[in-house]
């Protein structure tokens, strides 16, 4: 893996996709199936003290972006319940570990954000076992292209929007009333909601969505010293990727769109994470930041 921290140049401090990118798995799908694996920060990523004593729940903490932020928090000194798919499991088994390793308290919860009682319980169970919460990170979210809109089944429209919306509008409900001045509320968009694909209909309305809810939200909580943001990737390594979120065919050249020339690598979105989760983004609340490769956003 890459030198996260050495100066260098950014098209080609990760490689870019090529013919071993055309691969398939089942959805969910698991990040440690993928070829080539995407660095999630396991071996890179190096704290800094940012996030000592903090309280973090982070969705989609098994693999590609969650997880990268999951195991930057732990390392900047936060302790971490994680949230995934009960199918997910032997991703999150190695995040646990990761998390542990820094000394830091790692709460496993799988189960299905679509589910509103599981968000709430789970907003619960990091009361109970962290003693609170004070950063909430949404990143799962459900992918699937179709090339058409007649392709695209009212239960598809539905799992997508409760994935990616409803869970956030659940969480951050739940969330609120336990958060502190100081918390922070991290939801993940994505440059589909400026730029979005044919083939992805469904998901890119939903990030837009997203930035609506996070810009509206901040108004409404930011007299309570509770910051909302948004981090929005670009094509980023995943296994949301692999398992449905492109065409096979599409993936050796996943990420060439870019002015970088290549895919990120969720270990690259984790320092927006911590930054937003962070004191040092104090004055920064409703904003989107975007981390897409130079792709050009409003």
């Amino acid at each position: 893996m890459s030198d996260f921290y050495k100066m260098q140049d950014p098209t080609t401090q990760y490689p870019k996709a090529g013919p071993e990118y055309e691969q398939q798995q089942e959805g969910p799908g698991l990040q440690k199936e993928m070829n080539p694996i995407p660095d999630s920060g396991e071996t890179t990523y190096v704290g800094k003290e940012r996030l000592v004593g903090r309280k973090a729940v982070v969705t989609g903490a098994d693999s590609g972006i969650g997880r990268a932020a999951a195991i930057a928090y732990a390392r900047e000194g936060a302790d971490v319940v994680l949230s995934y798919l009960p199918e997910e499991e032997a991703d999150a088994k190695e995040v646990v570990k990761l998390i542990e390793a820094e000394g830091r308290k790692a709460v496993a919860m799988p189960g299905d954000v679509k589910d509103e009682s599981y968000c709430v319980n789970l907003i619960e169970t990091a009361v109970k076992e962290l003693g609170g919460i004070d950063i909430l990170a949404i990143v799962a979210g459900k992918q699937q292209f179709r090339e058409s809109i007649d392709e695209i089944t009212t239960e598809q429209f539905d799992e997508t929007f409760k994935t990616n919306v409803y869970a956030m509008f659940w969480l951050c409900k739940a969330a609120i009333k336990h958060m502190k001045p100081g918390s922070s509320i991290i939801n993940t968009s994505s440059i589909q909601a400026y730029s979005p694909s044919e083939i992805l209909l469904d998901y890119a309305t939903t990030k837009a969505a997203i930035n609506t809810f996070s810009k509206a939200l901040a108004q409404q909580v930011g007299e309570k010293g509770i910051r909302v943001n948004v981090v929005a990737p670009g094509p980023v390594w995943t296994p949301l990727q692999v398992a449905g979120g492109q065409p096979p065919d599409a993936l050796p050249e996943f990420g060439s769109q870019t002015p970088l020339g290549r895919p990120g690598q969720p270990v690259e979105m984790a320092p927006a994470y911590v930054f937003l989760a962070s004191q040092e983004s104090s004055y920064v609340t409703g904003e989107t930041l975007n981390a897409n490769g130079g792709m050009v956003s409003p």
